[in-house]
């Protein structure tokens, strides 16, 4: 059954894709909406906190 689907032509329309990826490009997109909101500093900060803590036997 592994070789089953390997002769079927794909159903996707490889035009529209690059379409669709050619229109959306400038427009927001999750991944730069979430990286702007994310403080790297105070994530290290408290990264940095969570292992000390654990060294000492409490989370």
């Amino acid at each position: 059954m592994a070789n089953r689907n390997q002769n079927q032509a794909s159903k996707t329309n490889a035009q529209e894709v690059r379409q669709q990826n050619a229109s959306s490009q400038g427009q927001g997109s999750f991944g730069t909406e979430f990286a702007s909101e994310t403080n790297a500093q105070e994530v290290r900060q408290q990264n940095s906190q969570s292992q000390a803590n654990k060294g000492q036997g409490n989370q």
